[in-house]
Parts: C-alpha cells; structure tokens; sequence
C-alpha cells in the first residue's frame, strides 16, 4: 500500500530517494523494478512497481490499435514508459525527458497513491491539493453508484 506525501529533492543527476518505508517492500515484490510514465490527466508523473506495472500493460494489450483513442492512449502510456531500478541507496533515476514533461526541479512531493506513486513539482502539487480542496464543497456531486456508497 503506497500512501502519503512526501517532500523530495532530486540531486543533480535527476534521481529520487524513495522513502525507507517502502524500499524493502520495493525489493520484495518486484525486485526494486519500476516503471515511470506520464499521467493522462494531471502534469505529473505516474511510477509503478513492475509487477502493478504489468497488469496496466495486460489492460492496454487489450485495446485495438484501429481504434484512434485507444491508439492514443496506448502510444502515450507505454511511448512514455520508462523502466527505472531502484539502486542500493534507494533511489530512482527519472529519465530527463519525463521530468522535463512534467517540469520537475529540484523541489517535488511524492504521493502514495494505493499501487503507484504520483511524482509531482512541488508547487503544482500545492496549487492542485489548494484548488482540490476548494472545489469538493462546491462541486454539484453525482454520485456514481461506487461513490453512493462511500464513506470515511
């Protein structure tokens, strides 16, 4: 279970500590194997463990590639995927074409997200939680029959 935000720094070299709590579980169940894409609808990144990695690529093995958005998404998702290993001090290098893409610098949050982490500028992370937050209120909800149901 991959959770919380955590403030980061990226060294020189474009490399991300991932916090102590998860490297061991990292090693375990994928062999410290990740893969790094491009989220679809916000300006950050999305890294996986290989093996949470591998049942998106069995979902998207499942489109047509005669069909143009799913075509689209296809090229996107795995044009953009990137495998990264987890070295023995615990970090993640993030391929400079997807921190250029999602304009990461030395400051970046890095969020649990239940089976991926979110990578995100730390300003852009500050500036979507602050319009989140004032958005649920006010929002019109219609509840999908999953949300019905939810509670806290």
């Amino acid at each position: 279970m991959l959770r919380g935000a955590h403030a980061i720094s990226l060294d020189s070299k474009g490399r991300l500590a991932i916090p102590t709590r998860y490297r061991d579980k990292l090693r375990d169940e994928c062999d410290g194997l990740l893969v790094c894409t491009v989220d679809l609808f916000d300006p950050c990144l999305l890294l996986y463990p290989l093996n949470e990695w591998e049942l998106i690529e069995k979902k998207l093995r499942t489109l047509s590639s005669t069909q143009p958005q799913e075509r689209r998404l296809q090229r996107v998702l795995l044009g953009h995927a990137s495998e990264c290993e987890l070295d023995t001090q615990g970090r993640v290098l993030v391929p400079s074409t997807l921190r250029q893409h999602s304009e990461l610098n030395k400051k970046i949050m890095l969020v649990g997200q239940l089976n991926k982490f979110e990578i995100w500028n730390e300003a852009r992370w500050q500036q979507q939680i602050s319009d989140d937050l004032q958005a649920l209120p006010q929002e019109d909800w219609k509840l999908s029959a999953r949300l019905q149901d939810f509670a806290l």
